[in-house]
């Protein structure tokens, strides 16, 4: 969602910073393995900065386009996101997007082990009874292509500069959201 279905505003390096974890480590699991009581204020804290952040959302160049041809198509659309799912609802409506997806399509770290884990996918999968093979992930980061590879779907790695750091994971790459339109 972050960076794929919206601009990104997330400056991970501050958000480490704010909640004093080390540089380049990862947010999530840097929280999971702290103390309950230092855990529960950080998990709070870390959902504050991401609620301020939700608030600027803005959508992606063609995010509504990509999105009204996936639904004409009939296709079945979800978020997964390392956000919890109230950060992803205010995020989506912030940016004019949560009228694509239904309430319970939004599958936070509240639901699932947050990405890389396939955890997410899986649960989709069962959710939709959707065969692997017809599935795909679009993520710009390691942990959304990382999560769509090893839960074995296809996976599409959306980077504006087309850098594409991890082609170990990649199915297919994009530097424009709208390209998703010519591989699906």
């Amino acid at each position: 969602m972050d960076g794929t279905l919206t601009i990104p505003v997330h400056d991970f390096e501050l958000i480490r910073a704010k909640l004093g974890i080390a540089s380049g480590l990862p947010i999530l699991e840097e929280i999971e393995a702290m103390p309950r009581d230092q855990a529960e204020k950080m998990t709070q804290d870390l959902h504050d900065l991401e609620m301020d952040l939700a608030y600027l959302a803005k959508p992606q160049p063609d995010a509504n386009m990509v999105l009204d041809a996936l639904v004409a198509s009939g296709k079945k659309l979800a978020i997964l996101t390392r956000n919890g799912e109230e950060i992803g609802k205010a995020t989506l409506k912030a940016a004019g997007l949560d009228h694509y997806f239904a309430e319970e399509m939004l599958i936070g770290r509240e639901t699932c082990a947050p990405k890389p884990q396939p955890d997410g996918v899986h649960h989709l999968l069962n959710l939709w009874g959707a065969d692997k093979s017809d599935t795909v992930i679009v993520g710009d980061y390691l942990y959304d292509i990382q999560a769509g590879f090893d839960a074995g779907i296809h996976t599409v790695h959306f980077d504006s500069q087309g850098l594409f750091p991890w082609p170990e994971y990649t199915h297919h790459k994009i530097t424009r959201l709208q390209d998703i339109n010519s591989l699906y």
